[in-house]
């Protein structure tokens, strides 16, 4: 089923406006900021968060300028964490393309980076409304909590479910939350409605990056990653944090710490990989997107009234479970 066309059906206009305001947001005169910025602008993507801004915003009202802008701002803080990630995680690429800090280096990746969380101030601050400037503001807050808590825990013996939902509440989870929050805003929701598409947000952020994670235990061109990265850069995630707390054996509890250490080798997280795999870790993981997944139906099913907004919201949690890349 072509999901992404059931998406953008009551939105297409509305996208379509956001992706022109978007590309135009990272346009530069300049030689090589304008070379960076065309670099990421032809990452393009899904549009997966705008798209659960607009969506929402259309669930409870019209869609405006504020709307377009508070989205356009949210994408651009995301752009900017994903730039910087890149430095930090010393990835040379994203999403199958080459990284800003691989294409350049570091000094310049950092320093775009900077220029495109400007940009997004920048735009938030023209939708004029305090609550969407305030969210977007604990957002960047919020992602970089996130992402210095992943770092503790690589440091943590602890090989805890609990601290795993705590790193990605605050990384992914928090992004669609946001978006949810943006959406509702931009067209004045009540609290109650804020509150409960917030929730709707979070649940599918959790299964967005359930889903990423499935992912490293396979080999794929179009996920742009090698199996086991996320290992290699000493992250444990769902599908093997299961299957050691279920079967702690001792020489793959050795390994893990390896993995939290840095100084595992690609022979040894093939073996965890693996581990996982047979231990059942990766139905595991399968089940509780389907948990979270049943959680965000109830929203669809009790706050989503107009048919075709109701197909979109199906399609997209479909899409977001069901993705291959």
């Amino acid at each position: 089923m072509d999901y992404l066309s059931l998406i953008k059906k009551p939105i297409e206009s509305e996208l379509n406006h956001f992706i022109s305001l978007f590309n135009q947001s990272l346009t530069h005169e300049d030689g090589l900021l304008g070379s960076a910025l065309a670099h990421i602008r032809q990452r393009g993507g899904k549009r997966m968060r705008p798209m659960l801004i607009l969506l929402t915003a259309r669930n409870y009202g019209v869609v405006s300028d504020v709307t377009l802008h508070g989205a356009v701002g949210l994408e651009l803080l995301h752009t900017a964490s994903l730039v910087h990630d890149d430095v930090v995680d010393e990835s040379s690429e994203r999403r199958g393309q080459a990284s800003v800090n691989a294409t350049y280096d570091n000094k310049v990746a950092v320093l775009v980076g900077d220029y495109i969380l400007s940009t997004a101030l920048l735009s938030v601050s023209f939708t004029g409304h305090q609550d969407i400037i305030q969210n977007l503001a604990e957002l960047g807050r919020t992602l970089s909590n996130g992402e210095i808590l992943q770092l503790t825990n690589i440091q943590n013996q602890e090989i805890s479910e609990d601290v795993y939902y705590q790193v990605i509440r605050q990384k992914t989870a928090a992004l669609f939350e946001s978006c949810s929050a943006v959406g509702a805003l931009s067209v004045g929701a009540t609290s109650e409605q804020v509150e409960q598409a917030k929730k709707f947000g979070q649940n599918i952020g959790i299964i967005f990056q359930i889903r990423d994670d499935i992912f490293d235990y396979y080999d794929s061109k179009e996920i742009g990653k090698p199996t086991g990265n996320d290992m290699a850069e000493g992250k444990l995630t769902l599908p093997v944090i299961y299957a050691l707390n279920k079967y702690p054996l001792e020489s793959m509890l050795t390994l893990a710490k390896k993995v939290k250490s840095g100084t595992v080798n690609a022979d040894e997280i093939a073996v965890l990989v693996e581990f996982a795999k047979t231990s059942g870790g990766i139905e595991y993981a399968e089940q509780r997107m389907n948990y979270f997944a049943d959680e965000a139906r109830k929203y669809i099913d009790a706050y989503v009234t107009d048919d075709s907004l109701k197909a979109a919201f199906n399609a997209y949690l479909e899409f977001v479970i069901q993705r291959n890349n």
